[in-house]
């Protein structure tokens, strides 16, 4: 079925990011304890046997590593992502993956770990109960296993412990990123913000940025002033774009696509040839031999399709597949249609297809 995608009033929020407004990514390398010997085995993950032995250690339990068989242990990566503003104290959640050859995290724990970014500094620490996203039952000749029980989360499992350095109340000015650039949408958001504060307070400095000026409003607060400018309302400009999902045969375009005049002739053949061989052999006692006597079997099928179809110029791409569809194509055969249109330069529209 084909869907219509078209351009609605939205705010400017749900268009564009504000630039320094951003998340930061941060890793760790930790252990977790727990496992219901689904752990890593020492031999193929020497590595966490050593950090096991340096926990250990840190914690006072003198062991040596030849005395650690334990198979309920795993090391993990763990990653988080640092959203914009986090102070000290605030909790996030934390992604937990296994790095050696573990078969579950579930039942686990993750003991302390520090969470690192770019920098090499450390903003969070991350501990908790893992929340696993699948699950493993093994016997003495099969395994069945159920989503992926070698990664899990834990929500609100990591505490912010530095803050990263962003004093937003001293900005003089800053940009507004469009998520899809477009000239006429980067025109209009300038447009739109003059109009609320005034001329000159935003300047548009390509199809992608505009630049909003916080020294011409005087003495503001530029967190109430974003507040104001991202709840404003734009017409967005839509490109005339087609999409299709070859796996789900599904459509979806834009209200501006047009296709110019086009004939269009499409069928399925089918050719079936089968060798089906007779054998021949003589009667009991009496002379002769056996032999194979060779039969074919040829057919040749056409599936009722689109015979031959003229599409006038300028025409919208909508009514051309409400045409196919009455005429009882089939989705897959429609996609073909539409990218041999494309091809051959009648569909005035950037085709896409996953």
């Amino acid at each position: 079925m084909p869907l219509m995608a078209a351009a609605t009033p939205v705010r400017i929020k749900d268009l564009a990011n504000f630039d320094g407004v951003r998340g930061n990514d941060l890793v760790g390398y930790g252990l977790v304890v727990g496992l219901d010997g689904t752990g890593d085995s020492f031999r193929n993950a020497p590595f966490a046997e050593d950090m096991l032995a340096g926990l250990l250690e840190r914690l006072g339990v003198n062991v040596t590593e030849d005395a650690l068989r334990s198979k309920n242990v795993a090391a993990v990566i763990v990653t988080a992502d640092l959203p914009p503003f986090a102070r000290s104290g605030s909790r996030v959640d934390v992604n937990v993956s296994t790095i050696g050859d573990a078969k579950s995290l579930l039942g686990g724990t993750l003991v302390m770990t520090p969470l690192k970014a770019a920098d090499g500094n450390i903003y969070a620490v991350a501990q908790g109960s893992i929340i696993s996203g699948g699950v493993a039952v093994s016997g003495e000749a099969s395994r069945v296993v159920e989503g992926v029980p070698t990664a899990g989360t834990i929500p609100v499992g990591a505490r912010v412990e530095r803050e990263v350095d962003f004093d937003f109340a001293q900005i003089q000015d800053i940009r507004i990123a469009l998520r899809n650039a477009d000239f006429t949408t980067a025109a209009r958001i300038e447009d739109a913000i003059n109009r609320e504060f005034g001329a000159g307070i935003a300047s548009a400095l390509d199809g992608g940025t505009v630049s909003v000026d916080f020294q011409r409003l005087g003495q503001v607060n530029p967190a109430r002033v974003l507040g104001r400018i991202e709840n404003i309302v734009v017409q967005p400009e839509d490109r005339a774009k087609v999409v299709i999902d070859h796996r789900s045969g599904t459509i979806v375009m834009g209200e501006r696509v047009r296709i110019s005049r086009v004939a269009v002739s499409q069928g399925n053949l089918t050719l079936k040839v089968a060798e089906t061989p007779m054998v021949s052999q003589p009667n009991p006692f009496a002379e002769g031999e056996t032999v194979t006597v060779p039969r074919t079997f040829a057919e040749i099928t056409e599936e009722p399709g689109l015979g031959f179809a003229e599409v006038s110029g300028e025409t919208s791409l909508t009514e051309v597949v409400a045409g196919l569809n009455a005429l009882g194509v089939r989705p897959r055969d429609m996609i073909d249609i539409l990218k041999t249109i494309h091809s051959a330069g009648a569909l005035h529209a950037e085709l896409i297809v996953d």
